[in-house]
């Protein structure tokens, strides 16, 4: 149920096509983070994770907040 919120935030934020918004979070370490339940990542809401799925796009690193 997050993926496709965070999948339309990344849609809406950076004017992504669903499909290029779909491949690139699934090919990124944001979502290999998301899949490990020690993370918590999913206590972030979707538009949190767009951005940090952004850093990672613009920087090629993320830094966590805090959880």
């Amino acid at each position: 149920m997050l993926v496709p919120m965070i999948v339309n935030s990344i849609c809406k934020e950076y004017n992504y096509e669903p499909l290029t918004a779909i491949s690139k979070l699934y090919k990124s370490r944001l979502y290999y983070d998301l899949e490990n339940e020690e993370t918590k990542l999913w206590h972030f809401s979707p538009l949190a994770l767009a951005d940090l799925f952004y850093e990672e796009m613009t920087t090629g690193t993320i830094i966590y907040p805090e959880a």
